[in-house]
């Protein structure tokens, strides 16, 4: 059965950086794709970022596009989410999630999730 530890979040300034990370066991990322999701209080699940299997392609939304970059380490089968110029509204609840296809924006096409793990962004 596999399984996503998400872990990095904290409380960081506005315009500072955080890196996540969603480590896999009982899968692997060669086979599966992956994507970021976070959730404000309030709001629903969002689309963050996404990357192929083994990371080949990626696909952010537009709100993060130029600001988040997904990174990953094969070896370690762990893929990061490296987070710049962070804004309020960044503020979430961020998920990975590991799935079969690839791009996929919503969330039932996942069949894989992390914990979440909390970021904030104080102004």
């Amino acid at each position: 059965q596999g399984q996503l530890v998400d872990a990095g979040g904290g409380l960081v300034q506005a315009g500072g950086s955080l890196r996540l990370s969603c480590a896999a066991s009982g899968l692997s990322f060669h086979t599966y794709a992956m994507a970021w999701f976070r959730q404000a209080p309030g709001k629903e699940r969002e689309f963050v970022a996404a990357a192929s299997w083994s990371g080949g392609e990626t696909k952010y939304a537009d709100s993060v596009r130029g600001r988040f970059t997904i990174t990953g380490d094969n070896a370690k089968n762990t893929r990061y989410l490296q987070m710049n110029s962070l804004k309020p509204e960044d503020t979430a609840v961020y998920y990975c999630a590991a799935g079969r296809a690839y791009p996929v924006v919503i969330t039932s096409g996942y069949n894989y999730w992390g914990q979440g793990t909390q970021v904030t962004v104080s102004s």
